[in-house]
C-alpha cells in the first residue's frame, strides 16, 4: 500500500510543466540584461546628454557654459513611471560678452561668471512626444550664486555681438522644457551698478521656489532671504520674467512683501525693531514700492525715550545699489503729523585695504510737518524726563544726515522755518515770568498776585538752523499778550545753553509797566522807550540754561547788565 502512494506522488511530479519556470529563468536574465544594457546605455550618453544639456543654456543665455560633471540615470518616480534622474556639479554660465566665437579683450578686473551653481538634481519622465515640452517634475538647486553685471556691460557685450548671435544653435536636440517647480537653498543675488565707487548690493537667500518655469514667459516665486542693513527677515512672493538675455537687471519683476524685526540699532544713533509690508513692482534696477511701516519703540538714542511711529510711502529704488527716492513718506510720530520727500543713498569710502567700503546712508529730505506736537519732537531727541514745553507746530525745513559713527544728534542738520502756537512751557520758573511779562506788557499790574498759577499760552515763529546739536535762530518771533519779542542767537542740547539777545516790544509804557511811586517819577523817561507804535521797545538777552534761564536788560553802554553778549563788547 505504501509503495503505491510513493508510485502516485512519482506520477503527479511528473506531471507538473517545467517550461514556467524555463521562461521565468529566461524573462529574469532578460530584464537583468536589459538592466545592465540601461546602465551601460546611460552611462555610454551622459557624455551626449550632458552635452545637449550645456548647448541647450548657452542657446538659452547665449553665452558660454561650463558644467563640471553630470550623472543621469533610469528610475521608477513615486507615480509609478519610469523617468529621467539627473544630477550635475560645477555649473557656470557667463554674461553674454563671454560668447564663444566671439574675440572680446578680457576686461580688467575680470568678468565673472553670470551665474553659479555647486549642484543641482532633477527628474523627467521618459516618454516624449514630438512638438511637445518635456515637463520635469522637480529640480532641486544648491549654492546659487547670480551676479547681475552693470547695465553698461551687457550692452556692449550685444553691440559686439555678430547678427547671428542669438540664434539658437543649428547642432543637437533642440526641444522646449517646462519646469514645473524648482527648489533652491544658499542662494545669493549681487546687483553692480556703472555708477562710480558704488558697491554692489548683495542679498543673502535662504531658500526660494519657483513654479511653471518655461522660456519666454513669466514665472511665480516664493522667498525667504535676509535684508543685508538693517538686518531682519524678508517674505516675498510674487512673478519674476520673463528673463532679458540682453540685460537681467531689466527683467520684470512683481509681488508682495513682509519685512520682520529689522533692527535698526545698527545705525548709529537710533534703535528700534521694525516691521514692514508692501508690494512692488518695476524692474531689479527700477523698482516702485508702495508699503508701510511700524515702529513700536523707535528712538534717537539708547538715552532717548522709545515712542511708536508709523509711515506709508511711495518710492523708487535701484535695486543695483540700494538708493531710494521717497516721494513720500507719510509719517505719524505719536501723535503728531509730517510727510518727506528726498533721497537715501549709500556713500563709499576707500579703506586701508584699497577697497571701497560702505560708510553708511546719507539722507537728504524735504520736511512738511503740518499737524504735529512739539513736545513729540522734544521727547524723543533729550533724555529730560519733562520736555521743555508743550504746544502746537508747524516746520517746513530741509533735512541733511551724512553718514558717520557719532549719533545723529551730533550729525543732523536741519534748516527751515516753524511756527510754534499755544506753547506752554514745562517749567514753573519760566511760566511764572512769562505770566509777569504779559502782565507788565499790559500794564496790568494789580493782576500780578491775583491767579499766580495762571498759564499764558506763547507764540513763536521764525526762521531756525539746526547743525552739530546747536540750533541756531537768525530770526524769531516770541509773543504773548501784551507784549512781543524778536530774538536771535543759539541754543545748545549739550548743557541745554542759553544764549539770545533781541528787543521786546511792550503795549504799555515804562512807567505803566514799574507803577506804583517809581513809575510816577519813570515818566519823563517815557518817550525815551517809545518807538514804532508801541509803549516801549527795550533791548533783551536770555542766557543760562534751559533749567536756569536768566533773562535781564542788554544796553549797549558799559553798565550792561549783561556784559557777556557778543554785541556789546
Amino acid at each position: 500500500m505504501q509503495e503505491m502512494e510513493l508510485t502516485e506522488v512519482r506520477t503527479a511530479r511528473r506531471r507538473i510543466p517545467r517550461w514556467p519556470f524555463w521562461a521565468g529563468g529566461v524573462v529574469l536574465a532578460l530584464l537583468t540584461a536589459i538592466g545592465v544594457f540601461v546602465v551601460v546605455a546611460a552611462h555610454r550618453a551622459e557624455p551626449f546628454v550632458r552635452q545637449q544639456v550645456v548647448q541647450a543654456l548657452s542657446d538659452r543665455f547665449h553665452a558660454r557654459v561650463e558644467l563640471d560633471s553630470f550623472h543621469f540615470s533610469l528610475g521608477n518616480t513615486l507615480r509609478g513611471e519610469w523617468g529621467v534622474w539627473g544630477e550635475g556639479r560645477g555649473l557656470r554660465i557667463w554674461p553674454p560678452a563671454e560668447v564663444e566665437g566671439l574675440h572680446v579683450p578680457e576686461p580688467n578686473p575680470p568678468i565673472q561668471p553670470l551665474i553659479r551653481l555647486d549642484e543641482f538634481r532633477f527628474q523627467a519622465p521618459l516618454h516624449y512626444q514630438s512638438g511637445e515640452p518635456i515637463h520635469i517634475t522637480r529640480v532641486r538647486l544648491n549654492g546659487l550664486d547670480i551676479r547681475f553685471p552693470p547695465r553698461s556691460h551687457m550692452k556692449r557685450a550685444f553691440e559686439s555681438q555678430p547678427a547671428n548671435a542669438s540664434e539658437p544653435s543649428s547642432n543637437g536636440l533642440h526641444v522646449s522644457v517646462v519646469i514645473d517647480t524648482v527648489d533652491c537653498t544658499n542662494a545669493r543675488l549681487s546687483l553692480e551698478t556703472d555708477k562710480p565707487n558704488k558697491l554692489p548690493l548683495e542679498f543673502v537667500i535662504h531658500q526660494f521656489r519657483l513654479k511653471d518655469v518655461r522660456p519666454g514667459a513669466a514665472m511665480a516665486f516664493d522667498a525667504q532671504l535676509e535684508n543685508p542693513k538693517p538686518p531682519g527677515s524678508i517674505h516675498t512672493t510674487g512673478s519674476f520674467g520673463p528673463w532679458v538675455v540682453a540685460d537681467p537687471g531689466s527683467s520684470p519683476i512683481h509681488g508682495d512683501y513682509t519685512f520682520n524685526h529689522a533692527d535698526l540699532s545698527v545705525f548709529t544713533g537710533i534703535a528700534g525693531i521694525l516691521n514692514s509690508t508692501g508690494r512692488y513692482q518695476g524692474t531689479l534696477r527700477d523698482m516702485v514700492v508702495d508699503g508701510q511701516t511700524d515702529t513700536p519703540d523707535f528712538q534717537l538714542s539708547r538715552a532717548g525715550h522709545a515712542m511708536p511711529l508709523h509711515t506709508t510711502f511711495h518710492a523708487r529704488v535701484d535695486g543695483t545699489n540700494g538708493d531710494t527716492w521717497l516721494d513720500p513718506v507719510d509719517a505719524t510720530l505719536a501723535s503728531s503729523h509730517f510727510t518727506a520727500t528726498g533721497q537715501i543713498v549709500r556713500v563709499l569710502k576707500t579703506g586701508d585695504d584699497g577697497q571701497l567700503h560702505s560708510i553708511g546712508h546719507d539722507i537728504d529730505l524735504n520736511v512738511n510737518v503740518d499737524r504735529a506736537r512739539i513736545e513729540d519732537f522734544l521727547r524723543l531727541a533729550t533724555d529730560s524726563p519733562n520736555p521743555i514745553l508743550d504746544g502746537s507746530i508747524g516746520v517746513k525745513a530741509q533735512l541733511h544726515i551724512p553718514p558717520g559713527k557719532v549719533p545723529v544728534s551730533k550729525r543732523i542738520a536741519i534748516k527751515g522755518h516753524f511756527v510754534l502756537d499755544e506753547a506752554e512751557f514745562s517749567s514753573l520758573q519760566v511760566q511764572k515770568r512769562i505770566r509777569e511779562l504779559s502782565l507788565r506788557g499790559q500794564g496790568k499790574l494789580d493782576q500780578l498776585k491775583s491767579a499766580p498759577d495762571e498759564t499764558i499760552k506763547s507764540h513763536v515763529e521764525g526762521d531756525f538752523a539746526l547743525d552739530g546739536g546747536v540750533l541756531t535762530l537768525p530770526s524769531v518771533l516770541y509773543a504773548v499778550p501784551g507784549a512781543d519779542i524778536h530774538l536771535h542767537g543759539t541754543y545748545r542740547s549739550e548743557g541745554g545753553l542759553l544764549d539770545f539777545t533781541g528787543t521786546a516790544k511792550m503795549q504799555a509804557t515804562v512807567s505803566q509797566m514799574v507803577g506804583g511811586w517809581k513809575g510816577f517819577l519813570l515818566k519823563p523817561a517815557d518817550r525815551f522807550f517809545k518807538k514804532d507804535g508801541v509803549g516801549t521797545e527795550i533791548p533783551i538777552y536770555i542766557a543760562g540754561t534751559r533749567e536756569k534761564p536768566q533773562f535781564g536788560y542788554n544796553s549797549s553802554n558799559n553798565w550792561s547788565t549783561h556784559p557777556q553778549r557778543p554785541d556789546t563788547q
